[in-house]
């Protein structure tokens, strides 16, 4: 091989391997914050219906901070790489979609939409060939909520918050019915969908001991807007 050529080949892949490094430092630090966020919502399993909006309070600075961490990993990323890296990110990103929408249905009782999510994480459109929110991130992101929500449901009526499960059923009804106007291709997300039957069952068993008892009122209509797709 020619010894220029192999040089430059040399450069190429210390180049990549430096690349590399900042790309995995920035994404250390975001599964750092991640982490923050959800430790701290962990404990909507103990705290009190009165003390909810305060924990949430509390949240939001490291939510917010996610944006910081996502604009200096874009600088990184060369233009029309995100493809080629974005296998580094895609569990961090999804955690975050997960934080977000779940403080979300805690503070407001709606969903976030893709474009919100995007926007409350700090993604902006012009960076689509670096950095993304994919759909399929934003799915994974949801169904995971619903698995938090289904656990959620339980811990309530521990807390003596009966009115709770009722509304996180109508909420996720509403939600599975948006996901079930979906043609899922993907494997790994169609497993997870059908999964969340389970979290359903799960959640209609609390919502149908609760009413029995005659612990919160009958489940009735509420304005929790609807999943497109």
């Amino acid at each position: 091989m020619d010894p220029n050529e192999l040089d430059k080949i040399i450069d190429l892949l210390d180049r990549d391997v430096e690349l590399r490094e900042k790309i995995k430092d920035q994404v250390t630090l975001l599964d750092k914050k991640t982490r923050t966020t959800i430790g701290i919502l962990n404990r909507i399993h103990s705290t009190p219906s009165e003390a909810m909006p305060a924990l949430i309070e509390s949240v939001q600075p490291t939510l917010l901070s996610y944006r910081e961490v996502i604009s200096t990993l874009v600088e990184i990323i060369p233009e029309n790489q995100f493809w080629r890296w974005k296998d580094m990110w895609t569990n961090s990103i999804r955690t975050a979609v997960f934080a977000a929408v779940l403080i979300e249905y805690l503070s407001n009782r709606t969903l976030l939409s893709l474009a919100q999510t995007a926007e409350i994480l700090g993604i902006e459109e012009k960076w689509g060939d670096r950095l993304a929110l994919p759909v399929e991130d934003y799915l994974q992101g949801l169904i995971t909520v619903v698995n938090e929500l289904s656990r959620l449901a339980v811990n309530a009526v521990t807390m003596g918050n009966f009115e709770e499960p009722i509304k996180i059923s109508l909420f996720v009804k509403d939600l599975f019915t948006g996901f079930s106007m979906l043609n899922l291709k993907n494997d790994l997300l169609r497993r997870r969908f059908d999964s969340l039957k389970y979290d359903i069952k799960k959640i209609e068993e609390v919502v149908y001991d609760v009413s029995l008892r005659k612990l919160a009122p009958a489940p009735g209509s509420s304005g929790i807007p609807k999943v497109h797709s």
